[in-house]
């Protein structure tokens, strides 16, 4: 009713839900639900209220609980996975019962009995994030919290929680002394969705660990990483997990077995990184997922300077224990040195997260950093690649100085780039979106993403792109291909949008419209501000049929006659193709032809 007064309240709220219940459900239904029904009876509920909690509603599966305190909060989920961990003593692993638990604090809408906004929103994405067994908290309630509740945490670092637009950093607590993920190290086999190898040797490479005393240093092991990475991708023989997936699990304690399910590979490699002064020591353990047994464990120690040359032992030790036919000289030959400077290294590692974030200031930061860097080695050609990315995405959201001055600059830094690297992988597709990004011949980017792909075929970052110049010259079914081969190679992705979308157009060009709003609508689900996926959205609901509903979308997503969606005119090369979302344009904001 017009007029009527909200009732909002500060509150601590705990999100719970079942680690593997559908796996539980699945083994004895009878069994897991007379079980989970006396656990809440006899342990959960009585925890809550005697923390003061309002149980506000139950699933099969899970519960949400308001709590005036965020002490409270905080102590009861510690107290019921403490307890959980008791009852569980003695438990075959199989039928275990196990929560994950989120707690944020914050304003509350109050709706009868329920519950509603960002703070219970966050506390639930929290919890699909923490562990089996373990507890995540915002930062925010971490901070209040802290030095009120006697527990310790483990520093997540900023987190991408679904559906909430900036990155969030989270809290995991410890509990009895040791990781919150104790229970995860044994989590039965099963518990995520597994899938299937490759035909080929897989492996994932997860973050290392900063042994180093200053903490800051964090991103010069997630760097050296990234190259190890970018250095077994170079091998035809082996099928490298991408970053992006890789670095979900950096600071979590997990199940190797599992992992090796969640990405769907043989092979996992795991370290740490210790700088002290002007030396470096790298140790890492190649382990068979499949068994958990250690394969191969080794220490490197060199100067600074040697990072590279320590780099590419770690590579050829772990390539030569994985396909005994790769040979040390063939690892030397693949392993281009991307620039003898440490300070233009450092400073191209550290805008790494600043482009990764995709938002105005991070982008100019960014742009920042790599300024310095090619200062220092103007034939840098990673990082001459990632600033002209930068200055294409300035170009596309109207950032920087202006249209033409971003385009120009973009234009020019990729033909450095790839002048500067053309046989590094990641420095030509990078300077190939940039090039796209800016209306470039996708003919001739297609030329440059295929060589590159042909000498790295694990890079995941080169087959998205691949799939959106496809796209845009007109090849939907083999552009489909290519995002589906990155979505396998990277399946943990932050970036499933991207794809999604690039999927979605390629479907509604065929003409597969309920293919198309069916993926579309996902892919605005994962990231409700991408233009492209409104103006396809928009556009396929009038195609459909579905003239109402178009016009509504529309309008709630301000998609007017004359707007900004009349760019797609120089986007796409086949003709037929721009006229079929042009014309579903026209339909959803009544434009004229």
């Amino acid at each position: 009713m017009a007029g009527e007064r909200v009732e909002r309240r500060l509150a601590a709220v705990l999100a719970a839900d079942v680690a593997g219940h559908g796996r539980l459900m699945g083994a004895d239904v009878e069994g897991t639900l007379a079980r989970l029904k006396e656990i809440r009876k006899t342990l959960v509920n009585t925890t809550i209220a005697a923390h003061r909690g309002r149980i506000v509603k139950t699933t099969t599966d899970g519960m949400l609980v308001e709590f005036g305190s965020l002490v409270d909060a905080v102590s009861c989920a510690v107290g019921v996975q403490r307890e959980m961990a008791e009852n569980n003593a003695g438990v075959p692993q199989t039928r275990r019962i196990e929560f994950r638990i989120g707690v944020h604090v914050g304003e509350i809408i109050i709706d009868e009995n329920d519950i509603f906004g960002d703070c219970v929103n966050t506390a639930v994405r929290l919890q699909g994030i923490a562990e089996p067994g373990g507890v995540c908290l915002s930062d925010d309630a971490y901070r209040q919290v802290r030095g009120k509740v006697d527990i310790a945490c483990d520093d997540l670092g900023p987190q991408a929680l679904k559906n909430i637009a900036e990155l969030m950093r989270a809290w995991r607590v410890k509990l009895g002394g040791e990781s919150s993920a104790g229970a995860q190290a044994a989590s039965p086999a099963g518990q995520g969705p597994a899938l299937a190898l490759p035909d080929k040797p897989s492996i994932a490479v997860l973050p290392f660990q900063n042994l180093s005393a200053d903490p800051e240093q964090d991103y010069f092991a997630d760097g050296l990483v990234e190259d190890i990475i970018t250095a077994l991708s170079r091998f035809k023989s082996l099928f490298v997990i991408a970053r992006n997936s890789s670095f979900t699990y950096k600071g979590r304690a997990v199940d190797i077995r599992q992992v090796g399910r969640e990405l769907g590979v043989r092979y996992v490699l795991e370290g740490s990184v210790q700088k002290a002064g002007s030396r470096l020591r790298i140790t890492g353990q190649l382990i068979d997922a499949s068994t958990g047994f250690h394969l191969w464990v080794e220490r490197f120690e060199g100067a600074l300077e040697e990072v590279f040359e320590l780099q590419d032992k770690v590579a050829s030790s772990v390539a030569g224990i994985i396909d005994p036919l790769l040979l040390d000289a063939e690892i030397k030959l693949a392993a281009d040195r991307p620039t003898a400077d440490m300070s233009a290294y450092n400073l191209y590692l550290r805008a790494l997260p600043h482009i990764r974030a995709w938002a105005r200031e991070p982008i100019a930061e960014a742009i920042v950093l790599l300024e310095q860097a090619i200062e220092r080695d103007p034939q840098y050609g990673p990082a001459l690649a990632s600033l002209a990315l930068c200055h294409s995405q300035n170009f596309l959201s109207g950032w920087g100085e202006g249209a033409a001055v971003e385009s120009e600059r973009g234009r020019v830094l990729a033909r450095r780039a790839r002048e500067a690297a053309p046989d590094d992988p990641m420095t030509v597709t990078s300077a190939a979106g940039a090039l796209l990004n800016l209306g470039e011949d996708p003919n001739l980017l297609k030329r440059w993403v295929d060589g590159a792909l042909a000498r790295n075929p694990s890079h995941a970052f080169g087959w998205l792109w691949s799939g959106w110049i496809r796209t845009v010259s007109g090849e939907p079914d083999l552009a489909i291909e290519h995002f589906e081969m990155s979505l396998r190679l990277d399946p943990r992705t932050m970036r499933r949008a991207f794809h999604l979308t690039g999927m979605g157009i390629c479907h509604f060009f065929q003409p597969r419209f309920d293919k198309a709003a069916a993926v579309l609508e996902a892919s605005f689900l994962e990231l409700p501000t991408y233009t492209l996926t409104l103006w396809f959205l928009a556009s396929c609901y009038a195609q459909m049929g579905r003239l109402s509903e178009a016009r509504e979308f529309a309008a709630r997503h301000a998609i007017g006659p004359g707007g900004p969606w009349l760019v797609i005119g120089q986007m796409f090369t086949n003709p037929e193709h721009r006229e079929l979302v042009l014309s579903g344009l026209r339909l959803a904001t009544g434009e004229r032809a």
